[in-house]
């Protein structure tokens, strides 16, 4: 699918802000740890994907009741649900001068009914032919995202049957629904229950 730029500047997907804030010293030293046997910018890109991926556990997955919504709190309490992860990936990439942003579907939750959106990330690496989305949720049985420029590999497949749908857009910063669902949740079941169900 061809993705859009919700910011016509590209430098809005290389700053620091509260959230993507890969300024912080938490962040800076493992994207430094990263770099160690990085020698290009997509080795860099796919060790940081993989880092996020398979290091902090997704938390409906673990079971772990903490909120997470800073890049920087993500890396310290090593918990999060996607929106979090992502978060995490795209401070990492920045923070090695990749461009990068978050991205979204619309899928069918647990119950084969009620909508849920899903969070990803894109990134644009030199001579890659534009944005490519990645899923850095974490994988589990019957979940095998990984780290492809050329086709996806994303942790679930939209299906339009069900309504399900891939949004476009490249957010330079989380969408305000779900930042403030990350943000005034006590705790997981509660951010659960008020998760934004469209865009």
């Amino acid at each position: 699918m061809e993705l859009t730029q919700q910011s016509p500047d590209i430098s809005a997907y290389l700053a620091a802000d509260e959230v993507i804030d890969h300024e912080h010293p938490r962040v800076r030293e493992a994207a430094t740890r990263l770099t160690l046997d990085a020698d290009d910018a997509y080795t860099y890109a796919r060790a940081a994907f993989e880092f996020v991926r398979d290091t902090i556990p997704h938390s409906a997955d673990s079971g772990d009741p903490r909120v997470t919504w800073r890049a920087s709190d993500v890396l310290a309490a090593r918990t999060g649900i996607c929106y979090a992860k992502s978060i995490a990936l795209t401070a990492l990439l920045r923070a090695g001068g990749v461009p990068a942003g978050l991205c979204y579907q619309r899928l069918v939750g647990a119950d084969g009914v009620t909508p849920v959106i899903h969070g990803l990330v894109a990134l644009r690496l030199p001579g890659a032919g534009g944005w490519a989305r990645v899923d850095p949720r974490g994988n589990k049985p019957g979940v095998d995202a990984q780290f492809s420029l050329e086709e996806e590999r994303l942790a679930w497949v939209v299906r339009e049957e069900f309504d399900e749908a891939d949004y476009p857009g490249v957010h330079a910063a989380p969408p305000e629904a779900i930042l403030h669902a990350l943000k005034s949740a006590r705790d997981r079941s509660e951010l659960l229950r008020n998760l934004p169900a469209v865009l």
